[in-house]
């Protein structure tokens, strides 16, 4: 059993939110940039306690990242959120040629990501926005599991990088387990459970189902190892291909598309240095669509579910 605490049920906008608001505490550097909404990415947490530094700019999300691009080259830390859909589609040519062509160190919230955004639908859904963020030269890509471990990134983004940084949160609450000793490292993946039977490796809001699935895994006499890939880009090449080499095969979980996304980035390493069996949990070319979050995630199997029945058919491959 793995020996995670749940200790609340929480949004990871919560998490970004509460981290700029503490970073800035600290560091008259970091601006606030705002769009058409602030409360509902937590962006209001700054906006309250520091509204000399906050700028809401309207429904003009090109115009944000090419405004805080300007903020960073005149020296200051801008950050940036909206929800992640509109942030990595609608502003993709400002952050390609503004920000990463510059190296500017902004930070952007790509919130409400996933499917679970339920009601909200397709167009609010962003179920893209990994791929197109992680193919950019110079930027960085972080997903983390759950509220607070969104504060520990964020704080990271601030405090580690140079350039700019995409951080992928969502809106509903999920299970916040990460402990508030965690040394969160960029690049650096976190194995949450050891196994040699298979390796799990999710990000984002599949993490804890992934744990959940260990426990069920074992109790069939399944050893299953369990990696939070919060790190996207740059990417643990190391810890992933030990997984090959130690399990012999790897099971990718994401609330993203399967094409392009977290799976595709950790099979690019697994193809490269240690080839084994792969299969990926995601979404499977699809629009997602209005609904319940807890709904929708059980409709396209993005569940412990169906991450045990896809380990157990995985492991079937392995064998052959």
């Amino acid at each position: 059993m793995h020996n995670f605490k749940l200790n609340s049920l929480r949004p990871g906008r919560f998490g970004f939110g509460e981290a700029i608001r503490d970073a800035a505490r600290i560091n008259d550097k970091i601006i606030g940039i705002g769009v058409d909404i602030t409360k509902s990415v937590s962006m209001n947490l700054f906006a309250d306690e520091f509204p000399d530094r906050f700028f809401s700019l309207g429904i003009a999300e090109q115009n944000a990242i090419s405004v805080a691009t300007g903020m960073a080259l005149s020296g200051y830390i801008p950050v940036f959120s909206t929800y992640g859909v509109f942030a990595s589609m609608r502003a993709a040519d400002q952050i390609r040629i503004s920000a990463c062509y510059n190296k500017a160190h902004i930070i952007i919230g790509g919130a409400h990501a996933g499917i679970s955004v339920g009601p909200d639908g397709a167009t609010h859904q962003a179920l893209e926005d990994i791929a197109v963020m992680r193919v950019l030269p110079n930027m960085t890509l972080l997903s983390p599991c759950d509220a607070t471990q969104a504060y520990f990134a964020t704080k990271a983004a601030i405090d580690q990088c140079n350039g700019p940084v995409y951080i992928r949160f969502g809106r509903e609450p999920v299970p916040d387990f990460t402990s508030l000793d965690q040394d969160f490292k960029i690049g650096k993946a976190q194995i949450l459970h050891e196994g040699n039977d298979i390796a799990i490796i999710a990000t984002g809001h599949l993490v804890w189902p992934a744990l959940e699935a260990a426990n069920i895994l074992k109790n069939e006499g399944i050893s299953a190892r369990i990696i939070n890939l919060h790190s996207i880009k740059p990417i643990d090449n190391q810890t992933i291909t030990k997984a090959a080499i130690d399990c012999g095969a790897i099971l990718t979980a994401e609330e993203h598309q399967i094409n392009g996304g977290m799976g595709s980035a950790v099979a690019e390493v697994v193809v490269k240095h240690y080839p084994v069996p792969m299969d990926f949990i995601g979404m499977e070319d699809s629009f997602g669509e209005s609904g319940q979050a807890e709904e929708l995630m059980n409709k396209y199997g993005l569940n412990s579910e169906n991450i045990v029945f896809k380990a157990k058919e995985l492991m079937k491959r392995k064998s052959k």
